[in-house]
C-alpha cells in the first residue's frame, strides 16, 4: 500500500493541493508567481498576495500535476 505525500493550503475560496512525488520542477509556479511560491520558504505556497482567478490560471498551468485545486465550496456540497 503506498501513500502519496500531499499538502494543501488554501485562501478561503480554494485549496491548493501539492504532490511533491509528482514535480517535474519546470518552475512554471515560480516563474509565473515568485510572489506565491518561494521554494526556499516553510510554507513554500503563500496565497495572500495573489487573486483566486490568478492561482487558478496558474495552477492550470502545471505540466505534471503535482499542483491542482478545488474550490472550497465544491468540496463543502460534494461532502
Amino acid at each position: 500500500m503506498s501513500s502519496e505525500l500531499k499538502k494543501e493550503y488554501t485562501n478561503g475560496e480554494i485549496t491548493i493541493v501539492w504532490k511533491p512525488g509528482k514535480c517535474a520542477h519546470s518552475g512554471i509556479c515560480v516563474r509565473s508567481l515568485p510572489e506565491i511560491y518561494k521554494p526556499k520558504e516553510k510554507p513554500w505556497i503563500n496565497m495572500e498576495n495573489a487573486s483566486t482567478d490568478e492561482l487558478v490560471s496558474q495552477l492550470n498551468k502545471c505540466p505534471s500535476g503535482a499542483l491542482s485545486f478545488y474550490y472550497n465550496e465544491d468540496k463543502k456540497i460534494n461532502s
